[in-house]
């Protein structure tokens, strides 16, 4: 990117017009201790030095996403709570009958709108908006969870490929070893996001940025951006044909 320092003051400014424009006074975020997370982070810091946290919300995670979420959280000087979900996450498979034949996805996916219920609980006690992590690169393939990390007021990292997230990190300074850690979702154990994309990010962002890519990358990112469409529109509404 030519003018990084402008393009993060941007993005600083925009931030604060949108909790403007909300009537509220801040912003929180869920910090996976990964580089999403951590650029969405610092730069809500420094929108809001004083009315922004980030929550870090284990459930059956790794214990080094916890411990990368506190170092970046430390780095950039930014509150952090905990939040333990697992006893919520094993309920709500008990409640809904939940077995070990369901699709490994549809369990999982359960932990990130666990996650999206908590941060909308602390945004609304606070009176904050919820930023989310999403990127260029997954929003285009559909690489979130409706209504899960998906469900945000404010997408601040949804003009950058993985490759410039990475650019935006290095000038905020996030830890290192959080810019190259391989980027996971962290909803089982040694998941990482490109093998569950079955791609690389850099042929993902080569594709997006200038459509070129072999066949095998071209026909799975236009399959993946067509059949998540759902997840990106607003939410469809019969009209009659006599209102319309």
């Amino acid at each position: 990117m030519k003018d990084i320092e402008k393009i993060c003051n941007e993005a600083v400014e925009w931030i604060k017009e949108r909790v403007k424009s909300a009537g509220a006074k801040g912003v929180v975020l869920g910090m996976s201790g990964g580089i999403d997370s951590a650029v969405v982070a610092a730069l809500v810091k420094k929108a809001f030095p004083d009315n922004s946290f980030c929550v870090t919300m284990p459930c059956y995670s790794h214990p080094i996403d916890e411990e990368h979420a506190r170092l970046v959280a430390d780095a950039i000087g930014m509150e952090m709570k905990t939040v333990v979900l697992n006893d919520a996450f094993d309920s709500m498979k008990k409640l809904v009958g939940a077995s070990e034949n369901d699709p490994k996805l549809a369990i999982a996916n359960i932990k990130s709108r666990l996650r999206m219920i908590t941060l909308y609980y602390y945004a609304g006690l606070n009176n904050y908006l919820v930023a989310g992590t999403g990127n260029r690169s997954e929003l285009t393939i559909g690489y979130f969870t409706k209504y899960g990390d998906g469900g945000t007021d404010m997408l601040p990292l949804a003009s950058f490929v993985k490759k410039e997230v990475r650019e935006l990190a290095r000038y905020l300074e996030i830890p290192e070893i959080v810019i190259t850690k391989p980027p996971t979702a962290g909803l089982w154990e040694n998941q990482t996001d490109e093998t569950e994309m079955g791609m690389s990010y850099e042929d993902l962002d080569n594709y997006i940025l200038t459509g070129e890519g072999s066949d095998d990358v071209k026909n799975k990112v236009d399959t993946m951006y067509a059949r998540s469409e759902h997840k990106r529109v607003p939410i469809p509404k019969f009209v009659p044909t006599e209102k319309q």
